[in-house]
């Protein structure tokens, strides 16, 4: 088949997709057909607060609206897109986050731009928003996104957005009918769509604002010191409440899709209706459900509940990671560090199936979408269920150590051949260490279960160079002649709670030819010897 004609099958495919990101995508060919009239690109945006830490929350937003994107270059035919990474940071500082140093400084600075508040980190970044965007973009750039960030302060402080601000000023009053109806009747009284600067304590204020001049910018206020000002609100001298802000930034920039969590359903709605006001359109767009700790609470920056994007990263494969937050959009999920080697495994399940599936299949596979259609190919030899289980054994807990088991139980691989297989067993390593080990607690076996397990011992010794099918045989073959076929599963359970110390296991037979023959029977012997 040429290249074309498979395009076509591919495209044809997508179009019938339940896959969410085609989806999403069919909905961006609805509102653009023929693509846009100027043969501009389709433009996504994500925006982030950087009032606290990056989390994986935050690093959801743009992993999916690439998925989207790519569904949609795919349907199109390859049309321009532009992914905006957009970051607030000249909102006000409203409260100190928790999970920051040096909280006294940034009290002290309180309400004024992210951009304009000393960083309190020990790095060489100008300012609090800075550092904070900084993480943000290290770890999109470490996973490859294709993304332009900007910077609200230095569109707002270059003068960028000056002719959206004067679009503001002069729809102000259209502004407040759709907005004051949606506020408390005392929040009525001080709310403006623009937030003045104070020219003396450089804080973003929430006064009553005038409009005096739309066309040079010019707004009155009275300051915090009750002296009345009147001064320009373009070239950073204010900045857009949030509903608003939002709304002239998807017309300033031309946003064609941005998704966003159930909490801002609301805001959607006001902000898509002040968009049509100043003269564009509210962008295309899926609302997400909210992740919850391990309590199920919702995760927020500033109270610092949710995972760190190195948190994961030290644990689970950044593939990992984009396959946990790929799947079921629309449906809260809890997210915590346990959830790791589930996400680890059965991305490897769904990346292993991709290549013998018909492309419906191919195109609905998790894996398609975190790759953009170039899956990886190659099969671990053993997964990270059972690189646990081994790493967690005293005298294993050892990358270097752990590799001469995996050799022998792999004799092909080694950590220049098999990178990928390296990095698994290095965090193995750590989530074993950190996780595992901690919660290990051997028993000692009842009288009938000491029975079983001498006569496991016995055969194991006579099993000579078996591989793991063979002793899985063995294992179950001793299994039923002490419990019946009835009651494996609680052969299994002795077996994991008095070799390995652990309420479940791995696949015994795996196990065993992983972990060694006369190894496995020094551990039946000191179970037998408790």
């Amino acid at each position: 088949m040429s290249d074309a004609s498979s395009d076509e099958t591919i495209r044809a495919a997508a179009q019938a997709s339940k896959a969410w990101p085609y989806e999403e995508a069919r909905r961006l060919l609805k509102r653009w057909p023929e693509g846009k009239p100027d043969g501009s690109a389709i433009v996504f945006e994500t925006g982030y607060g950087p009032s606290g830490l990056p989390h994986i929350g935050t690093f959801t937003e743009v992993l999916r609206t690439t998925m989207v994107r790519r569904a949609y270059e795919e349907l199109s035919g390859g049309r321009p897109t532009r992914l905006v990474a957009f970051s607030d940071d000249m909102d006000g500082l409203r409260k100190v986050p928790d999970n920051v140093p040096n909280p006294q400084l940034l009290e002290a600075n309180l309400g004024k731009p992210l951009s304009r508040i000393p960083n309190p980190f020990d790095t060489e970044d100008e300012s609090f928003a800075a550092h904070n965007n900084a993480l943000l973009r290290r770890f999109l750039d470490q996973y490859g996104f294709e993304y332009e960030f900007v910077s609200a302060a230095e569109r707002y402080n270059s003068g960028a957005f000056d002719e959206a601000l004067r679009g503001v000023l002069r729809s102000y009053q259209a502004i407040l009918d759709i907005m004051l109806p949606t506020l408390r009747e005392e929040r009525r009284l001080t709310y403006s769509p623009v937030l003045p600067i104070s020219p003396t304590s450089g804080r973003v204020l929430q006064v009553p604002v005038r409009v005096v001049d739309a066309e040079a910018g010019t707004i009155a206020f009275t300051d915090e010191d009750g002296t009345e000002v009147e001064q320009s609100a373009l070239g950073g001298l204010s900045k857009l409440q949030w509903k608003v802000d939002w709304a002239m930034r998807w017309v300033a920039l031309g946003v064609d899709y941005e998704m966003y969590g159930k909490d801002l359903t609301d805001s959607g709605v006001q902000s898509g209706r002040i968009a049509a006001v100043l003269g564009g359109r509210k962008p295309e767009g899926m609302i997400y459900e909210m992740f919850l700790d391990e309590k199920g609470e919702k995760i927020s920056k500033s109270k610092g509940n949710g995972l760190s994007i190195e948190d994961w990263l030290k644990y689970g494969s950044d593939d990992s990671l984009a396959f946990y937050l790929y799947r079921e959009p629309k449906r809260a999920k809890n997210l915590h560090l346990g959830l790791v080697p589930r996400a680890v495994d059965e991305y490897h399940q769904f990346r292993d199936a991709y290549a013998g599936q018909e492309i419906d299949k191919r195109l609905g596979n998790p894996v398609h979408h975190i790759h953009g259609g170039a899956v990886p190919t190659g099969a671990l030899p053993l997964n990270f269920a059972l690189l646990l289980n081994l790493v967690s054994l005293p005298g294993v807990q050892d990358k270097t150590v752990a590799w001469r088991f995996v050799q022998r139980y792999a004799p092909d691989t080694s950590p220049e051949q098999n990178p990928e297989l390296d990095a698994l067993i290095g965090l193995a390593v750590n989530y074993a260490r950190d996780f595992v080990v901690p919660t290990l607690k051997r028993r000692a076996p009842t009288e009938d279960e000491a029975a079983a397990l001498r006569d496991l011992d016995a055969e194991l010794a006579n099993a000579g160079e078996a591989d793991a099918e063979a002793l899985q045989n063995i294992v179950f073959e001793v299994g039923k002649a002490h419990y019946g076929k009835e009651r494996l599963r609680d052969w299994f359970g002795v077996l994991y709670e008095t070799l390995l110390g652990s309420a479940q296991g791995p696949r015994m037979g795996s196990f065993i030819a992983l972990y060694g023959i006369d190894n496995t029977r020094r551990l039946i012997a000191e179970a037998l010897a408790s």
